[in-house]
């Protein structure tokens, strides 16, 4: 682990991993013992590694998997997380889009005009509130790892995208009564560290990656990071921390949080009149009856 200067045996390096993720809980403050989490899980090493230290940790946290309908990918997720779930006799619950609202996630792209990845990351962070909302869980806990932080920021930075850098963290609070605590417990180890941490505990996770995020540009600033990184480790961190640490509470103080109204269709928080999400729905809709409608 050449940023931390260190190597690590087995034994030792999954209590290194663990005490990092109790650590980023506790100074972050991100939920206390006994508060119910809501651990959004997608079949891959990084949320399934969160969801296993969760559970030894004793906290009281249930899975949330959305089956976003993408062919073998999907299934083969939703199979992992299952099998996950069993083996720790842990609580699951599956959201499938298609079923909910008769679009998977490439027709609700398509439909909307969105790009695949836009409306997949639109359609979780709707579900993850309402469902954690509707189940009376205090956070929602995701497996963004310092390399997706990091790669998240340097696309923030390179297109000026204020509001979005004024709203990374790795907490979320909650603004609105409505919208539930997001947390990142994973935020202070990487992606290479999951894998690692997912190999020796025998979790059985999706190695492959998402079909639609090829060509996606976080793929792009990941790479640039992972170049870095190479040649100067631990720039990652210094990138990140040092955002948190020094620019983050300039942003967070430069004035109030939007105001948040419900929704006029589903009572959700949101800026406008009708959530991102119902638009994207109702546009995608629309677009399906049409073509339907036009057919012989």
């Amino acid at each position: 682990m050449r940023r931390h200067r260190a190597a690590y045996c087995a034994p030792h390096f999954l209590e290194f991993f663990e005490a990092q993720v109790h650590r980023a809980i506790t100074t972050q403050r991100m939920f206390r013992p006994g508060e119910r989490i809501l651990v959004a899980v997608s079949g891959g090493k990084d949320s399934l590694a969160l969801w296993e230290i969760l559970l030894r940790r004793g906290d009281d946290a249930t899975g949330l998997h959305v089956d976003l309908g993408i062919d073998d990918y999907s299934q083969e997720s939703r199979e992992r997380t299952e099998e996950f779930a069993r083996a720790r006799g842990a609580r699951l619950i599956v959201v499938e889009l298609r079923a909910e609202y008769g679009m998977d996630i490439g027709t609700l792209a398509e439909g909307s005009g969105r790009a695949p990845c836009s409306a997949c990351g639109l359609s979780k962070r709707y579900l993850f509130n309402k469902l954690a909302r509707d189940g009376d869980f205090t956070a929602v806990a995701t497996g963004h790892n310092l390399d997706d932080e990091a790669a998240v920021l340097l696309g923030n930075l390179l297109h000026w995208n204020m509001d979005q850098l004024a709203r990374q963290a790795p907490v979320l609070e909650q603004t609105h009564p409505h919208l539930v605590r997001r947390v990142k417990p994973l935020y202070r180890t990487s992606e290479r560290e999951s894998a690692a941490y997912a190999l020796l505990r025998g979790i059985d996770y999706v190695i492959e990656e998402c079909p639609h995020s090829r060509g996606a540009r976080s793929l792009l600033h990941k790479d640039v990071l992972n170049r870095l990184e190479a040649a100067s480790a631990g720039t990652k961190q210094a990138f990140y921390w040092g955002f948190l640490d020094r620019l983050a509470p300039v942003l967070r103080a430069g004035g109030p949080p939007p105001v948040l109204r419900p929704c006029g269709q589903c009572d959700q928080p949101t800026t406008e009149e009708v959530c991102a999400f119902c638009r994207m729905t109702a546009r995608a809709a629309a677009r399906q009856s049409a073509r339907a409608s036009s057919l012989p």
